[in-house]
């Protein structure tokens, strides 16, 4: 294979779980790199012994040299640590900064024309600091947040009317997290619009449980979920080296669209192998819109404790 993803703090659970979509969809070769470098080597020789029975062609290596990532087509960044008891948001927004500055520093300087791909939180945040510091046009950094949030959302519709996830629709738009705006308008079952089909009650539960999906499965697992957000990552490097046209939600660094300058919020975005090749602006009511610009301000407090 000639495309190259890169997977930084790739032995983790989010970022193996990226790694081994990549190679069972055969979309690129595979740079599994962690400060636990052997760690890293025995995930991705693990992955590269399955290829022959996913049937995939993907090159996996594990390490903890950037050099080995070099001329890399999407760089994506998993790493941070968690919140730990005693830890402010403050606390656990710095610590991630710093991890940002290191990393984003190793990817530019291997690979300058690469897209990247943010998943470390507070992914807004985090998004906007590796933007600011790789100097990237804005096309070429997104952050993953809206594709996970819509998924969540679209597994709770289906389930809620015994009807198959391939017929649900869902958009989530805003920041990453509990004050993200689930759009019921929007979201449809085989292009029926949710509210046609359900109760006012039962959409705003849904909508709950979406905003607090990340929540719901560390209070039952004891750590951040992995599966679902790795697998929205793969979904978006496919849209992009496929040249797919797709539209998705991601948090990009919004110009005046949907009147917030300068800030890393969730909104539809058509990706292609440009990265970010067109921003969908849709109608809100006032009520969304409000909610939207709530979430927003959110992400700007956030924003504004790391200063960038």
């Amino acid at each position: 294979m000639n495309r190259k993803v890169t997977v930084v703090g790739g032995a983790g659970n989010v970022g193996a779980t990226v790694a081994r979509g990549v190679a069972d969809k055969s979309l690129a070769d595979v740079v599994v790199i962690d400060i636990a470098d052997q760690k890293a080597a025995g995930i991705a020789l693990d992955m590269l012994e399955a290829c022959p029975i996913w049937g995939s062609d993907s090159r996996i290596l594990g390490t903890g040299d950037y050099a080995e990532s070099a001329n890399s087509d999407i760089v994506v960044i998993t790493s941070g640590v968690p919140r730990k008891p005693g830890m402010s948001r403050d606390d656990l927004l710095n610590v991630n900064y710093k991890i940002m500055q290191q990393v984003t520093e190793q990817v530019v300087k291997h690979s300058p024309n690469c897209l990247i791909i943010v998943v470390s939180n507070p992914l807004d945040a985090m998004a906007q600091a590796v933007y600011k510091l790789s100097k990237f046009p804005r096309e070429r950094v997104l952050g993953m947040a809206g594709v996970l949030d819509s998924a969540r959302m679209r597994a709770f519709i289906a389930k809620e009317l015994n009807v198959s996830v391939e017929n649900v629709h869902a958009f989530v738009l805003g920041g990453h997290g509990d004050t993200m705006v689930p759009l019921p308008r929007y979201s449809t079952v085989a292009g029926i619009p949710i509210t046609d089909l359900m109760d006012k009650e039962t959409i705003d539960r849904i909508s709950a449980r979406t905003a607090g999906g990340g929540l719901e499965i560390t209070q039952l697992v004891g750590t951040s979920a992995w599966y679902a957000p790795g697998a929205s990552v793969v979904e978006m490097i496919a849209a992009i080296l496929l040249d797919k046209k797709k539209i998705l939600p991601c948090s990009v660094y919004l110009q005046g669209e949907y009147g917030v300058r300068d800030l890393f919020v969730g909104v539809p975005c058509k990706l292609g192998s440009r990265g970010l090749e067109q921003i969908i602006q849709i109608k809100l009511t006032p009520d969304e819109d409000a909610a939207f610009k709530k979430s927003a301000a959110s992400v700007k407090e956030l924003v504004g404790v790391i200063g960038v």
